[in-house]
Order: C-alpha cells, then sequence, then structure tokens
C-alpha cells in the first residue's frame, strides 16, 4: 500500500463554491468621460444665445446642471466599489459585504445549519435572497437583479447541498 504525499490544500480549505457579487454598471470610466463633455458641450452651445441676448444667469443654471451630472455619476462610480464575497467549504459558508467605503462585514456559518431563504415573486421573478440560521437573517445581494439572483440562488444551493453531503477525502 502507498502512501500519498499530504496536499498542500486541507480538505477543509477546499473550496466547493466561491463568487464575488458586484453591482452592475453599463457606463465605463472613458464612456463617462464621452459622455460628460457631449453633455457639457451641448450645454455650453445651448445657453450661448441666452449669454448674447444678456440673459447671462442661464448660463449660470446651465453650468450647476453639468455640475450636478457630474457629481451623480461621482457617487454613482463609489457606490460600485462595493462588493459581497461568498465561499462555500465543506465545513464553513463565509459571506463578506464590502461597502463602497471599504468597510468590511464578515458573517460565518456552518453549511449544515444555514438555508437560503428566496422571495419570489410570478411576475418579477427572484426579489430577495437571504442566509438564515439560528433565526438570524443576512440578506445577500440586493443589488442583483432578478435573474442574476435566481442563477446565483441555485448555484448556491447546490454548493450548500455538496457541502452538507461530508467532505470527500478520495
Amino acid at each position: 500500500m502507498a502512501c500519498e504525499a499530504p496536499s498542500s490544500v486541507g480538505i477543509e480549505d477546499r473550496k466547493l463554491f466561491a463568487a464575488r457579487l458586484t453591482p452592475h454598471r453599463s457606463l465605463t470610466q472613458s464612456n463617462f468621460r464621452l459622455l460628460f463633455m457631449v453633455f457639457s458641450g451641448a450645454s455650453l452651445i445651448s445657453c450661448l444665445p441666452f449669454v448674447i441676448m444678456g440673459a447671462w444667469p442661464v448660463a449660470g443654471f446651465m453650468g450647476l446642471d453639468v455640475a450636478i451630472f457630474y457629481f451623480a455619476f461621482r457617487a454613482n462610480f463609489k457606490a460600485a466599489r462595493a462588493y459581497e464575497d461568498v465561499h462555500v467549504t465543506p465545513f464553513e459558508l463565509l459571506f463578506a459585504k464590502v461597502s463602497a467605503s471599504g468597510r468590511r462585514a464578515e458573517w460565518r456559518f456552518n453549511p449544515a445549519w444555514v438555508r437560503l431563504e428566496r422571495e419570489d415573486d410570478e411576475e418579477f421573478g427572484t426579489l430577495r435572497l437571504a442566509l438564515v440560521t439560528r433565526g438570524k437573517s443576512v440578506e445577500i445581494g440586493s443589488f442583483l437583479g432578478p435573474g442574476e439572483k435566481a442563477d446565483f440562488a441555485s448555484a448556491l444551493t447546490r454548493a450548500l447541498a455538496e457541502a452538507r453531503r461530508g467532505p470527500r477525502f478520495s
């Protein structure tokens, strides 16, 4: 009987499932720059006739629109830095939420005792996902769309079922 050398990754460290959930943003930084230049140019061109006619305060209000537009997108890009990490091993489910400011909160669950709770609507699809154990609940993937939540829930449910079967030593 031959002995095998132990692997560098222990059975308790083997990941059955790992995912990083991030908010969807359809506009990249470079596309935002282009959009901002077009918006600023259109604002400048449309306020020129008012300035020529002597109604110069209109230019100030148009400039205020450009500033509000810029700061709204800046806040949007900052909010996009938030994410959630989910890792499932045979002995642990680790869920971490990282806010846009970098603040991290972690929850650790035993996969045998945690369940994924889904709130579905016939018309809209999956509305809410939560990890529930011992009467405590943590919402997961709140920024995902209904289809993405359903896909994620299916994958996480399979990983939890595999974790409940226990570790495989072969």
